[in-house]
């Protein structure tokens, strides 16, 4: 595409998560969980059983390119390790590894794309080294995953709905005294792009919601980039990484306003 990546100097961005896919490790079982917390441990203090996600992958022919097969092995639950510090989760299920970063005080800055790939390169590193070390089997993987999660509350260029086309222009809403409808109860938009050469998809959804916390209407935007490449060494995983980066970024430049990126996200180039 050419240039560099616009920069944004107070991104919205509140979550990234990286992950991988792969076919599931049938001999790991429960136990095994409780051997890999011990290498987390000293900075993901405490784990929580959460249910597992079910694998989503992306088609491109007619014909599945993969048929991941059940098995009768008994369903494990995702296990989430939590960082000391509540902003980043290691999240492992039997044919699954994520990496959450995540916003978790008001102070917390995104730590930016090399820092964030970097915690995702050294946690699977260690998943992969345990795997090996109790002889449970490697990761063969299927799909990998990015998402790009951004809180937009109101007051950043917009008060209601019907100011929508203020964050979004490609969805401005036409208001007028002669209009019979009113200000939109909700927004719950979503589309996808398919990436040159399919390697993956780029998934976006724009919803209306509120604050965990205080309540405040927001406007949520999720940009999520699933596929996979030709190279799935364990070394081809990375520009995969770096492409899905620079299709969410220029994707959430094409989406957004230039005046709400300059003014409130202080856009640098």
């Amino acid at each position: 595409m050419g240039g560099g990546l616009p920069d944004y100097e107070i991104p919205p961005v509140v979550e990234v998560v990286c992950g991988i896919l792969f076919e599931p490790v049938k001999a790991l079982l429960a136990p095994h969980f409780g051997l890999l917390w011990e290498k987390y441990k000293p900075d993901y203090f405490s784990c929580r059983e959460i249910p597992p996600l079910a694998p989503t992958i992306e088609h491109f022919t007619e014909v599945p390119p993969f048929d991941i097969q059940l098995t009768d092995i008994p369903p494990l639950p995702r296990i989430w390790f939590v960082h000391k510090n509540d902003n980043a989760i290691v999240q492992v299920q039997r044919d699954r590894f994520l990496h959450n970063w995540r916003k978790s005080k008001p102070e917390d800055e995104y730590p930016r794309y090399p820092m964030v790939i970097a915690f995702f390169k050294d946690r699977l590193s260690q998943f992969r080294s345990f795997l090996e070390e109790n002889e449970l089997g490697v990761i063969k993987p299927l799909q990998y995953e990015m998402t790009y999660i951004n809180h937009i509350p109101q007051g950043d260029a917009w008060q209601n709905l019907n100011e929508i086309g203020k964050v979004f222009p490609d969805f401005a809403r036409r208001v007028n005294k002669h209009q019979f409808l009113p200000e939109p109860e909700g927004i719950n938009w979503r589309t996808s792009f398919v990436l040159p050469d399919e390697p993956g998809r780029l998934h976006v959804t724009i919803k209306h919601g509120k604050h965990r916390e205080t309540g405040k209407p927001l406007l949520i935007l999720d940009l999520t980039v699933r596929g996979i490449g030709s190279d799935r060494s364990s070394e081809g995983i990375w520009p995969w990484f770096d492409l899905a980066r620079e299709w969410i970024v220029r994707g959430f430049t094409d989406l957004t306003g230039e005046e709400v990126q300059k003014l409130i996200w202080k856009r640098k180039n």
